[in-house]
């Protein structure tokens, strides 16, 4: 067998990466940034990896697409629709998009409208993607390319297993990861007939869920391999806790179920060649990184002391991502000698909260409502520390970049971020090993007793020092996680060259 890290000899694997969002082309959250990383990374091990995503305004241009497949009818009352082929920006990795504009056409974004609420035939526009999925993936398509494996992603295109299943010569083999459980896809079962489902479907054992039609579920249930993006997810799911009522079938499938830690790019986050910020530095330049501190205090107008622990957070403004526990925790953290820069959107009610805070205590606190990805950059360096209280985080992104930046995140146990960071115990310390501090309760108690840890820490600068050049060196490169993405799929091929 060959090296899983080096390109497979005569015969690719070919891989359908399923998704609705890739950075830089659109992005609401990481599964942009996996659907970005991950297929580059496959294809530099020799995967034949082309991605399939709809053809949001813009994107046909971006791509510099050509058309190779018009007319196409998944359902018989319609949309029409017509794939085109293309290739990601400053990338080698291919891309097919899927055009119907009076489905994707559309202000706003990928899910929601300008006002934020869900695309109300978000049910079709998804069952599209999953569709013409899988009929790229059968004998019948007039594409020369076959996949062999059909790797979607979230409830987007959960339904594209259960389309390869309704077709008896289907030879490809699926993969569903899960990016987030909580976003499920559950539809009224009226969508059935429109989207071509046959109602035998419409079973606990297949797509029904509570008698809602559920697109996370056919994943589950269809798919012949699940991943979650950490291995601890990947128990966490299988707990009524965070199952999410899908549990049951999780640990039915839990043979069949991998936690594979995303990573991340470490060309794009990289302190010492970061076009954003406002001066690289290194490990062996760490003391640099001050510069980045005060123009960030500068910039969003915050009075920060030397002595202050200035405080990151990059996020959704969600219970989910804890918001709601540091905007508890803020009457008392702000007893001590620290600020906090915030960047992100999400509840409603809690960015009003935040705009209140940050016109409260404008020295002191900085909110931008929104996503800037300079700004995102500019927190990452210029930050001393980062926080991420997540309830439940499926592996998180912001941790990783957090550790290669040189600013110690401060989590919560769960998830990824207790699958990536070490926690600054003293034995952690003594072994050099600690890269951040991690704390358990999801209570406002608990984050203000973990940041008064990091202070205490930051106050003693040799440790903190050592805390910063440990996270620094940590390998999260996406060709770890990939050469196991490779793995999986050689269980389902095992001799690509007979394929």
């Amino acid at each position: 067998m060959n090296s899983p890290t080096q390109p497979i000899a005569g015969h690719a694997i070919q891989v359908l990466f399923v998704t609705s969002e890739m950075h830089p082309l659109i992005k609401t959250g990481g599964l942009a940034d996996v659907s970005a990383a991950l297929p580059a990374a496959l294809g530099a091990l020799g995967v034949n990896c082309r991605v399939l995503m709809p053809a949001y305004p813009g994107l046909i241009e971006a791509v510099g697409a050509e058309l190779i497949l018009d007319g196409l009818a998944p359902f018989a009352w319609g949309p029409r629709c017509r794939v085109l082929s293309g290739q990601v920006p400053n990338s080698e990795v291919p891309i097919y998009l899927l055009d119907a504009p009076e489905l994707y056409h559309r202000p706003g974004g990928p899910y929601q409208d300008d006002s934020g609420f869900d695309w109300p035939d978000n049910a079709l526009r998804f069952g599209l993607l999953s569709r013409v999925a899988a009929q790229l993936c059968v004998g019948q398509s007039a594409l020369q390319w076959r996949p062999q494996v059909l790797h979607a992603n979230d409830w987007q295109s959960g339904l594209a297993a259960a389309y390869l299943k309704l077709n008896p010569s289907n030879a490809v083999r699926s993969v569903f990861s899960v990016h987030n459980l909580a976003f499920q896809g559950n539809f009224s079962p009226d969508w059935m007939p429109r989207l071509d489902l046959p109602w035998s479907l419409f079973a606990p054992e297949g797509l029904e869920f509570h008698n809602w039609l559920s697109f996370i579920k056919s994943g589950l249930y269809y798919s012949d391999r699940l991943t979650t993006v950490s291995p601890s997810y990947a128990k966490e799911i299988q707990t009524p806790e965070l199952g999410l009522g899908l549990d049951g079938l999780l640990r039915h499938r839990h043979e069949s179920l991998s936690g594979i830690l995303n990573g991340i790019n470490p060309n794009e986050w990289d302190p010492a060649a970061d076009p954003h910020i406002a001066q690289p530095y290194d490990q062996d330049r760490l003391d640099d990184k001050a510069a980045n501190r005060k123009a960030l205090s500068q910039q969003l107008g915050l009075n920060v002391a030397d002595d202050f622990l200035l405080l990151g957070m990059v996020s959704r403004m969600t219970y989910q991502k804890g918001s709601d526990l540091v905007l508890d925790a803020l009457p008392e953290l702000l007893r001590r000698p620290l600020a906090c820069v915030v960047l992100g959107s999400g509840d409603t009610e809690l960015e009003q909260r935040w705009r209140e805070w940050a016109a409260r205590r404008p020295d002191r606190i900085a909110v931008h409502i929104g996503y800037n990805e300079a700004l995102a950059h500019q927190i990452e360096a210029g930050s001393d520390a980062f926080l991420m209280p997540s309830r439940f985080e499926p592996c998180g992104l912001n941790q990783m970049y957090s550790m290669r930046y040189g600013t110690p995140p401060i989590v919560r146990r769960t998830g990824g971020l207790v699958d990536s960071v070490t926690d600054a115990s003293p034995s952690a310390l003594a072994s050099s090993t600690a890269t951040g501090v991690v704390f358990d309760t999801a209570s406002p108690a608990a984050l203000v007793s973990a940041v008064d840890r990091t202070r205490a820490l930051y106050e003693q600068p040799d440790l903190w020092r050592g805390l910063q050049i440990t996270g620094m060196g940590q390998e999260f490169s996406w060709t770890r996680s990939a050469v196991a993405y490779l793995e999986l799929y050689r269980t389902l091929i095992p001799d690509p060259s007979t394929a």
